[in-house]
């Protein structure tokens, strides 16, 4: 039987550097029977064409140094909402240890799930996933929201762990989401653009990131800056992650991002919750 609980509990000193870096490694807190039990589930959303290969929309088609375009580079795969359709999904989002973790992390009494995602970068893709915040893509307002990275596989900066921004969230600053594997922004979108954080000293040394292995799990606010290098490993990158929002957390309705159907009626400030956004913590 799959354990609800996490392995171990979340530390104060983890809440702690939730808050003032943005981001928190928990290492050796999820039992990996459930990343055995979404091997299966996350394969099929790459071969029944319930994920998109990302690798299609970056500028150079592929190739690292922007030049030799090779459509046929091994992909990056990415899909959301799985939990839709697929029990496995569903019961990792609602029934897994995810939401206590989140519910303290957050300090907060109740947990619900904003979305779930399956990020496969295969054994030498070469696509970067550029430096975004997770917020500017969510119609939501409010400090209590969350994603969850969770590696299948050890992760390393060769295999394309990611790199967090410390203190990014707390920057007064709205981001306009961009494509992910291009810095271009989505059209309609308002806010500043990314900036260069690679090339920005100030933001370069404020750079952290973690090698992963199963059953650690890194959180980070939704507003913390944050990227991945391409694949150069010999080994696959399979990761999933779940974006989790707490008690102050309120629908707000941003330019340029699709709207969900059931959220169309919805105006800014309306509270979220089931059937769209499902009430993962309390049981």
């Amino acid at each position: 039987m799959l354990l609800q609980d996490p392995i171990r509990p979340v530390t104060q000193a983890e809440v702690e550097t939730f808050w003032q870096d943005g981001v928190v490694l928990l290492r050796g807190i999820l039992d990996t029977d459930w990343l055995d039990a979404l091997a299966g589930p996350l394969e099929q959303t790459i071969s029944q064409g319930e994920s998109v290969n990302l690798g299609i929309m970056a500028p150079d088609s592929g190739s690292v140094s922007g030049s030799d375009s090779n459509p046929d580079a091994p992909a990056f795969s990415a899909g959301t909402d799985h939990w839709r359709h697929d029990p496995t999904f569903l019961a990792f989002a609602t029934a897994s240890p995810l939401a206590p973790i989140a519910a303290t992390l957050l300090n907060s009494e109740q947990i619900w799930l904003w979305e779930d995602s399956v990020l496969v970068k295969e054994a030498g893709s070469p696509f970067v996933t550029k430096f975004h915040t997770d917020a500017s893509y969510f119609n939501l307002k409010g400090n209590q929201v969350c994603t969850m990275w969770i590696p299948l596989d050890a992760a390393t900066p060769s295999s394309g762990v990611v790199s967090w921004v410390r203190g990014s969230h707390r920057d007064p600053v709205e981001y306009r989401p961009n494509m992910f594997v291009t810095d271009e922004p989505i059209p309609g979108t308002k806010g500043e653009s990314i900036p260069d954080v690679l090339g920005t000293p100030e933001l370069s040394s404020r750079l952290i990131s973690f090698d992963l292995e199963p059953g650690d799990l890194t959180v980070h606010h939704a507003r913390t800056l944050h990227g991945s290098p391409a694949n150069t490993s010999e080994v696959r990158r399979r990761a999933v992650s779940m974006r989790y929002f707490g008690d102050d957390a309120r629908y707000r309705r941003k330019p340029g991002l699709m709207v969900r159907p059931a959220m169309t009626a919805l105006s800014d400030g309306d509270p979220l919750g089931p059937p769209d956004c499902p009430l993962a913590w309390p049981r």
